[in-house]
């Protein structure tokens, strides 16, 4: 009981859902001794589903491996190349299989929010009911500290990660660079690539005559369209915020100026075509910036919001890129003049 006891102090004592889930793993491959212990997430549109492996160990390993965050989506395995994983995943019931003498226990990892993947356990023979029960018992404790973790990082609104979760994972960004998608890395490593990473602010075009006109619960309503447009025109991999009010940030991870400039007017032209219940058109101005190594989250914050600004000075609903307005001689860099005058 006191090892149990330990591997749940261990598992809610971190707040970095990556290590939650390698922790989760360890735990069960601890307590079980398994043949190899998974977590599986499925990613990507719903029709076009894959599944991305969290965390995976095998009994004589110490070193949990995972498919990259960065990993792009072409890359991972179909839906159906799992039938059982996905039959779980679709039920949400425990799903047990036997083949090549190795018993295949599934078990639903559930959120408020959604099923958020299947725990895969592999034996050399079936779980007992005992071992079952103490599965279920410490996926219980998962799913309600994953409740808390949402509460602690997420807009009460929209769903969306909120500004206190941004600055930890910008650091880590800035300071790490942008990896190579690499395929079951250790789950602690993170690789430097040629790839960059881009921080996009969105500025919804006049929000306050929406309010002023419609009233707030409409406004809110329109906080929650923007949300859901937003997530159907980023990828998977990519982390959506708001940071209160009309403003939205989004780090669009991987990819040159030219593909960033791109997602983020997919998302410019999904808003201005939707119409909004009782509102009718809105549009939106953003500006994005390249996440330099080293990067404060205020600087490039900063850089982002200046290109926002420029865009609403000169017609609103238009996209902006930073980069580019410094080299056209529109914006002036004060980051990079200020190390300058250092010397």
């Amino acid at each position: 009981m006191s090892e149990v006891v330990d591997h749940l102090a261990e598992l809610t004592g971190f707040r970095d859902r990556d290590v939650v889930d390698v922790t989760l793993v360890g735990a069960f491959c601890d307590l079980l001794r398994p043949d190899s212990v998974a977590i599986y997430r499925p990613v990507g549109e719903p029709d076009a589903q894959r599944w991305l492996t969290r965390a995976r160990l095998r009994g004589q390993e110490t070193t949990p491996t995972a498919d990259s965050v960065w990993a792009a989506l072409e890359d991972l395995p179909a839906l159906e190349t799992l039938p059982q994983h996905r039959r779980c995943l679709q039920e949400q019931a425990a799903v047990t299989c036997t083949a090549d003498g190795r018993t295949m226990s599934l078990f639903p990892l559930n959120t408020d929010r959604e099923v958020a993947g299947v725990l895969d356990i592999r034996t050399r023979a079936p779980l007992t009911d005992e071992q079952t029960r103490l599965v279920s018992s410490i996926l219980r404790v998962y799913r309600n500290f994953q409740v808390l973790l949402d509460y602690s990082e997420r807009d009460t609104l929209t769903g969306l990660l909120n500004r206190k979760t941004f600055d930890g994972s910008f650091l880590r960004v800035s300071a790490q660079g942008a990896p190579t998608p690499v395929q079951a890395a250790p789950c602690h490593e993170r690789r430097s690539g040629g790839e960059s990473t881009w921080l996009g602010v969105i500025d919804i075009d006049h929000f306050k005559a929406v309010n002023d006109s419609h009233g707030h619960l409409i406004g809110d309503e329109v906080l929650l369209l923007i949300a859901r447009l937003m997530r159907g025109s980023f990828r998977f991999q990519d982390q959506l915020y708001r940071f209160g009010g009309e403003e939205f940030v989004v780090l669009v991870r991987g990819g040159r100026a030219e593909q960033a400039a791109i997602a983020f007017e997919r998302l410019r032209a999904n808003i201005a075509a939707y119409v909004f219940p009782r509102v009718g058109h809105i549009t939106v101005s953003i500006g994005f910036t390249e996440v330099r190594t080293g990067d404060s989250p205020s600087g490039a914050f900063e850089r982002a919001d200046k290109a926002v600004y420029h865009a609403k000075q000169n017609g609103r609903n238009q996209v902006a890129h930073h980069g580019d307005l410094i080299a056209r001689g529109l914006l002036v860099d004060e980051t990079r003049t200020g190390d300058m005058e250092l010397f």
